[in-house]
């Protein structure tokens, strides 16, 4: 991805979202664009992992926890390993509940462990944009 390809960041800044179910993209895609936030939707590990190493430059990084060819914390190692998206906030953003993964991810470097199923739409991106604004 050249410079010119990078979607550009507006407003409030870039936010990566990594999920593999695209209705759940779709609509946190759209809830974040209406909130102020540019934002890069990836359906993959693979895909956020291939524009991360092309210079894409998130304020946050949003990542399902379970996705079929790759994992959240697959996703989290290789971006601690790689030192892709400095500066970047990192959130899982899961239904799963288990207190030994959220003590994993967040040892990985997430930020935030937000639970799917315990917030609406708006209060993940309220919650996101606090974590943002933290940095």
């Amino acid at each position: 991805m050249t410079q010119s390809e990078t979607p550009a960041a507006s407003g409030k800044g870039m936010i990566m979202l990594v999920d593999d179910d695209k209705f759940l993209l779709d609509m946190y895609a759209m809830k974040f664009t209406q909130a102020g936030f540019s934002v890069y939707p990836a359906s993959s590990t693979a895909d956020a992992l291939k524009v991360l190493r092309e210079g894409l430059q998130p304020k946050a990084v949003l990542f399902d926890l379970i996705m079929p060819e790759g994992d959240g914390f697959y996703l989290l190692e290789t971006i601690g390993n790689e030192k892709l998206a400095k500066g970047a906030t990192f959130i899982a953003l899961t239904n799963e509940m288990n207190d030994d993964e959220q003590k994993r991810i967040m040892e990985l470097g997430a930020s935030k462990y937000i639970v799917k199923a315990m917030l609406i739409p708006s209060e993940v991106v309220n919650s996101v944009a606090l974590e943002v604004e933290k940095k």
